[in-house]
């Protein structure tokens, strides 16, 4: 995922729909928690340099 200089809405990477947290390019997220709307899951990830890394799922 490449997110430009206005920010980007971050995907679940298992159901591919926005989620409702916002990145920018420079956004670094370590273990954190992810809930998907859609899916109704919490999944902890990863976020550096513009990729999403999934890591496990909380629920």
């Amino acid at each position: 995922m490449a997110a430009d200089t206005k920010g980007e809405f971050i995907r679940c990477p298992r159901c591919g729909q926005k989620t409702r947290t916002k990145v920018l390019p420079s956004t670094v997220l370590i273990e954190f928690p992810l809930f998907c709307p859609k899916c109704k899951r919490e999944l902890v990830v990863d976020f550096r340099r513009g990729t999403l890394t999934s890591k496990a799922s909380v629920t």
